[in-house]
């Protein structure tokens, strides 16, 4: 369901907790935001150690054309075509868009955005989620939303996009995501979250907005399908 938001780290923190979190404060729409994908979800997977996730110098794949990858479409389709364990990033373009600023900067794996009309942005990339691959990244990312809540069906699930690379405002590739909208109410703001597991990458992209109505959230959408991008694993 990055960067590119922030590279993040597992914590160590309890799945379950860290679900119940999400869900309340995301996928429920209350007014404060918070989101982030998950660790293992698998309780006979093997404990992962902590690890800082940064867009470091990554191991090169022999073989493996990153460049070409990078150049391409990420349709849900195309994820094994990525470097096996290296992960996705998400940049902090935000940050520089008319009426934004950044508030928070990787603090615990996360950035944050605030707009000036009230929108808030989370965004975090989380790595060794190789336990969340499933058949497909599309099945991956559906897998993490159900996961997160047994009550999101498949159906309340929509296909985006975010840019894959590429320099903002100029036509570049795109990564597929799956988007989980609700719209605004009375006293409830309006969020969508937006995330993608890339299976064979072991890493995961979560971004979610809020706002004060369904315009704003529209707008800030915009913003961040273009600011935001999915940054590819690179040799």
């Amino acid at each position: 369901m990055t960067a590119a938001c922030r590279p993040g780290e597992h914590t160590g923190v309890d799945v379950k907790a860290e679900a119940a979190v999400l869900v309340a404060g995301a996928l429920l729409g209350v007014t404060a935001l918070g989101g982030c994908s998950v660790g293992v979800p698998d309780p006979a997977a093997p404990k992962v150690e902590p690890i800082v996730t940064a867009l470091a110098t990554p191991t090169i794949t022999p073989g493996h054309d990153a460049e070409a990858v990078a150049a391409k479409d990420m349709p849900f389709s195309a994820g094994g075509s990525l470097a096996a364990g290296v992960p996705v990033g998400i940049s902090d373009g935000l940050k520089e868009a008319p009426g934004w600023q950044q508030v928070k900067e990787n603090v615990a794996g996360e950035s944050q955005y605030l707009k000036a009309d009230g929108c808030l942005v989370s965004a975090k990339v989380r790595t060794n989620q190789g336990p969340l691959a499933l058949q497909d990244d599309q099945e991956s990312t559906v897998g993490l939303f159900t996961y997160l809540d047994p009550t999101i069906l498949p159906g309340y699930l929509k296909t985006a996009t975010l840019r894959w690379g590429g320099e903002v405002g100029r036509p570049g590739p795109s990564a597929e995501v799956m988007v989980l909208e609700k719209p605004g109410q009375a006293g409830v703001r309006a969020t969508a979250v937006m995330a993608r597991v890339f299976g064979t990458a072991a890493s995961s992209v979560y971004i979610s907005v809020a706002c004060p109505d369904d315009a704003t959230l529209a707008a800030a959408r915009a913003d961040v399908a273009e600011r935001l991008r999915v940054v590819p694993p690179s040799n």
